[in-house]
């Protein structure tokens, strides 16, 4: 009995102590806290032009299987009336690879027009081609900067923003189409061939392993 009353009795002063010290963290000095902090003078760890190139490779990769996957009398298949077919999706992809890399001044290809180019054709292997061309113009825009230039003030887009801004909308523009592009293949029955390869090799190492 008495061993069980030191144990009950360090055990309140112990979440007491633990209470206090939440106080503390919680209360109104901690809340101040941000306030006084020195700002971080560190120099970035993150290294966004082989991160951002890598990221882009990867998106194209992905585009040109899943174009080469979807049968071509899907490609004029949209979701609703008004909405982009999935043919017109690659070549929005491509139209952006070109116009958003223009933002820095990369210059257009000759003839290219943005108002038209998405609606410009309906045949799969010219859209899988556009895809390529587009992707490896937007890495080449990018290969061409060096690291100063992405800090690089860009004002038209704000006065805050930079040329790593026109990146990483680059980047993150394809990730949010590809996104739409696999939901559209998948209504129509097409997996996309990664989550094939995928599950072909985890089925063929499971079948490999020793049974227990």
């Amino acid at each position: 009995m008495k061993k069980l009353l030191m144990f009950a009795t360090a055990l309140a002063l112990l979440l007491s102590a633990s209470a206090s010290r939440t106080f503390a963290m919680s209360g109104p000095a901690a809340q101040a806290a941000p306030a006084t902090q020195a700002k971080d003078t560190t120099p970035p760890s993150y290294d966004m032009k082989p991160q951002s190139l890598l990221d882009l490779d990867g998106m194209h990769q992905k585009f040109v299987d899943l174009a080469t996957a979807v049968p071509a009398d899907k490609y004029s298949w949209r979701p609703a009336e008004g909405v982009r077919s999935i043919g017109e999706v690659f070549l929005h992809i491509a139209n952006a690879n070109y116009n958003i890399p223009n933002l820095m001044g990369t210059p257009l290809p000759a003839g290219f027009d943005p108002k038209t180019f998405e609606k410009s054709t309906t045949d799969k292997a010219q859209i899988i081609d556009a895809l390529n061309k587009s992707f490896a113009s937007a890495h080449a825009a990018i290969e061409a900067m060096t690291n100063a230039d992405f800090n690089k003030p860009l004002p038209k887009l704000g006065p805050d923003a930079n040329y790593g801004d026109v990146v990483y909308i680059l980047v993150t523009h394809a990730h949010e189409h590809l996104g739409q592009s696999i939901a559209y293949a998948r209504i129509n029955g097409v997996i996309p061939p990664w989550t094939v390869a995928a599950e072909a090799a985890a089925k063929a190492k499971k079948q490999a392993a020793p049974e227990n």
